[in-house]
């Protein structure tokens, strides 16, 4: 018998056997450590809309085009003007908001850019359940005439690769940039017991 045939026979046998080894390592690794439940507030309202504008600038410049930054580096913000709520102000014009560079990309080939995603704002004496605060900011986008160009020339090869080599703009947050954050003040009030029931279900 062609002894190949044999092999692939005795792999062919062997892998339920691998399969069932795999399931029980993962099982009992699982198992001997414990990890951290990720935070979950099942009793929180959103559904009020009444929103309050925060207006931040950045502290001092960054960019992805300094090798020094990292997700999770903690940046601080500046708040452009009071605000107020109520008729009174919640937040003082000057207040330090610090926040984080939660991940960012490189730029890339074919003008894709790169991109930074700020969150994790923390306010004085503002709860963060109530904060609606994800700010991306990209660099510039060649691929709106980067692409056109590759799909022109690709008919013509290796001409098409050409235009690998062109990069995205970095991303850069300057005090310039106008950033605005929402206060949702009437979020949080309790869920009914009917709904947390439907929730849990």
């Amino acid at each position: 018998m062609n002894k190949f045939f044999i092999l692939f026979i005795l792999l062919l046998s062997s892998m339920p056997v691998l399969g069932i080894e795999r399931d029980y390592f993962v099982e009992k690794t699982l198992a001997s450590n414990k990890y951290p439940a990720p935070y979950t507030n099942l009793n929180y309202n959103y559904e009020s809309l009444e929103r309050v504008p925060i207006k931040l600038q950045i502290t001092n410049s960054i960019s992805t085009k300094k090798d020094n930054i990292y997700d999770g580096e903690k940046i601080e913000f500046r708040v452009r003007e009071d605000v107020f709520y109520d008729n009174k102000i919640i937040i003082k014009k000057g207040t330090i908001v610090k926040a984080e560079i939660e991940t960012y990309t490189t730029r890339g080939w074919n003008g894709i850019p790169a991109t930074m995603i700020v969150d994790n704002f923390e306010i004085p004496n503002i709860e963060k359940d109530k904060l609606k605060s994800l700010y991306i900011k990209k660099g510039a986008n060649r691929t709106i005439y980067v692409l056109p160009v590759k799909w022109a020339l690709t008919p013509l090869p290796p001409t098409g690769s050409f235009t690998n080599i062109i990069l995205g703009g970095h991303a850069k947050i300057t005090p310039k940039d106008k950033i605005v954050i929402y206060y949702y003040p009437k979020w949080g009030s309790k869920l009914s017991d009917n709904n947390i029931d439907i929730i849990k279900f």
